[in-house]
């Protein structure tokens, strides 16, 4: 095209904005519209932004701007709302943060809006650019690790902010593999009152298609981390094969042991290196329709019915067949159906975040 995809971005929390300053940095964008509902802050971005046309109704600055790109980062309860802006406004492409949605409902009714309609659709898993989250890939995919079996991935962040980056980065490093089924246990009932609503502990198993085994933990009873400083950066993806295993720390570089030896590297999550990659990879898609995104919709919802399978299982009990054919409500089935019996604690560095 002439000249640089126009971009609104809807939301300006620290996420909105890490995202409209990554857009404006990149000479393939323009970000010409910015979205909050609090006019303060709104204000307060667009000094930062050059000054974009700004509103506090989404819908209206959207249809007015007519936008090549349209970007939220919104809370999860808004996916379905937000999509059907970007849809009814024509645009190019859809991005937003992630999780896809809050429940499996919700992502049915955004599969089929986005159905047919040729919008490309992007989720926010940007940690794979990660310099040490690439490097557990270069190491896997050499072959250095033998036949891999098992992927085991942990966080002490709740289910709704934290399980899909690490689904989505389990099945990257197994070539994303579809997952079978999946089975789920949970524990404690505070977060589920959260914004970003979810069982205060959830374990899960996954039996992917290749035979490989997933294992994922969130929340209170998730293991720490504690040579970590930053309590959200205490997250662990290990690939374990017959030959070795390799690991990424989200905040504590990498590790790997193979018949060669041990050998380690350093890397955090660091969104002034992660977004950069990220937003390149929309423009490549923008250009060419080959080019598809790491974190195109598609990969992001077979992640996202994964943790509903969880979920599912928690409420059901026993295995839940992937992929989901029908959408329910999860979390509204978690708060009826879980026990009032309080979490656990892995760690009592977990206390503070879970108020115990």
């Amino acid at each position: 095209m002439s000249g640089p995809y126009k971009v609104v971005v809807v939301g300006m929390g620290k996420r909105g904005k890490h995202h409209a300053s990554a857009f404006q940095a990149n000479p393939k964008f323009k970000v010409v519209g910015i979205c909050d509902i609090d006019a303060a802050r709104l204000a307060a971005a667009a000094a930062e932004l050059g000054n974009p046309a700004i509103s506090t109704d989404a819908a209206a600055l959207t249809a007015s701007l007519k936008p090549d790109v349209f970007c939220f980062c919104t809370m999860p309860h808004l996916r379905v709302p937000m999509i059907k802006i970007g849809a009814d406004a024509g645009v190019k492409m859809i991005a937003f943060e992630k999780p896809v949605a809050d429940s499996s409902k919700a992502a049915l009714e955004i599969k089929e809006m986005l159905a047919g309609s040729g919008i490309k659709t992007v989720v926010s898993h940007q940690h794979r650019y990660g310099v040490h989250y690439r490097k557990v890939k270069e190491i896997t995919a050499s072959g250095a690790l033998g036949k891999v079996h098992t992927i085991y991935a942990t966080s002490p962040g709740w289910m709704m902010h934290m399980m899909s980056h690490l689904i989505d980065y389990m099945r990257w490093y197994n070539n994303n593999v579809d997952a079978e089924w999946v089975m789920a246990q949970a524990a404690g009932k505070g977060k589920l009152k959260d914004n970003h609503p979810s069982p205060d502990y959830i374990a899960g198993v996954i039996q992917f298609a290749n035979g490989v085994r997933g294992i994922v933990e969130t929340g209170a009873g998730a293991p720490n981390i504690p040579e970590i400083a930053k309590w959200w950066g205490r997250n662990r993806i290990r690939v374990m094969g017959d030959d070795g295993f390799a690991e990424v720390l989200t905040n504590g570089g990498w590790r790997a042991v193979t018949k060669t030896g041990a050998m380690s590297g350093g890397g955090a999550m660091d969104y002034a290196l992660d977004m950069a990659p990220y937003i390149q990879e929309m423009a490549d898609w923008l250009d060419d329709d080959r080019k598809v995104h790491s974190c195109n919709f598609d990969s992001a919802c077979k992640g996202f019915d994964i943790m509903m399978g969880f979920c599912r299982s928690v409420v059901e009990g026993g295995q839940v067949a992937m992929p989901l054919t029908d959408g329910k409500l999860e979390i509204e089935a978690l708060r009826q159906s879980m026990s009032d019996k309080p979490v656990l604690l892995a760690s009592p560095d977990h206390a503070k975040e879970f108020g115990l």
